[in-house]
């Protein structure tokens, strides 16, 4: 070997000839491995697919206009839902409704749709129309089970509550847009634009806390003397501990909750169904 590294020239038959410089040992591939973004994908970075990537990998659909157009939509009809429901456009706008679970978890879905509408518009414009666009699919969920909850509630709770006191205006517009639409829009949009993978078995716990915290703070206003309408200190039918007693309360918070979580585990189960079949999906 010469000092300067390279090596030397061996004799052969009285002829030099040069040695052939040692080929590095080249690294063996895995069979059936295949380069692997989901992780990257699942945890909200930005991704900028290939042209050969395929259109539902990471089990979301890799078109950031046909998202942009989805979720400016969806923004619309989730306003048009809260201006109709706070009376805005009547000229008496009614601030009590900002009091009501119904309208918290629509203006979280409107803020979060907003933010979705600017992520995908900024990676549209700087990554390109292949990929996904999200600030994290694991706060989608909590967004999609806060929305949830609305929509559980208002099916379950009160539409027959409002039918046994006689009520025939249940499924009106405004209702149908808060109650259900908005919540519809929300779950479409995780399940198609959102990359899987990314939810954890005790995520349907965490997510309960949003709807847990509204729960503590009425409870704590209805004691302090904040009325949700007038004479009434409770927002909700199942929490008026007047009528039920702390039991009866009890009792339904305890259903809810359990509703809930079983609910969250399908969207987990969902989750991960759709990101093991997208990894079964040929990478050319």
């Amino acid at each position: 070997m010469r000092r300067d590294g390279l090596p030397r020239a061996r004799r052969l038959g009285g002829r030099a000839v040069a040695a052939r410089p040692r080929a590095l040992p080249r690294r063996r591939r895995r069979p059936g491995a295949t380069l692997n973004v989901a992780p990257a994908a699942a945890s909200g970075t930005r991704v900028a697919e290939s042209p050969r990537t395929p259109l539902f990998a990471h089990a979301a659909l890799n078109s950031r206009p046909v998202a942009l157009v989805y979720r400016i939509i969806a923004l619309a009809v989730i306003v048009t839902g809260v201006v109709r429901h706070s009376d805005v456009l009547t000229g008496a706008p009614n601030g009590t409704t900002l009091l009501f679970y119904t309208m918290v978890s629509n203006l979280l879905c409107l803020v979060w749709v907003a933010l979705l509408v600017v992520r995908t518009a900024r990676d549209l414009r700087e990554a390109g129309a292949s990929g996904t666009s999200t600030p994290s699919p694991r706060a989608s969920g909590a967004v999609m089970m806060a929305i949830t909850v609305t929509m559980l509630i208002y099916l379950v709770v009160l539409v027959p509550a409002r039918f046994a006191d006689g009520d025939s205006d249940v499924f009106s517009l405004t209702d149908n847009l808060i109650h259900i639409i908005t919540p519809l829009l929300v779950i479409v949009d995780w399940l198609i634009f959102v990359p899987k993978g990314a939810f954890r078995w005790v995520d349907p716990l965490l997510w309960t806390l949003i709807p847990y915290a509204y729960l503590v703070w009425a409870f704590v206003y209805g004691a302090l003397g904040g009325e949700f309408t007038p004479g009434q200190k409770y927002p909700y039918p199942f929490m008026d501990v007047d009528v039920l007693g702390v039991g009866g309360v009890a009792q339904w918070i305890v259903a809810l909750t359990l509703a809930l979580i079983v609910v969250g585990l399908v969207f987990v189960v969902i989750d991960r169904t759709l990101a093991a079949l997208a990894r079964r999906i040929p990478r050319r």
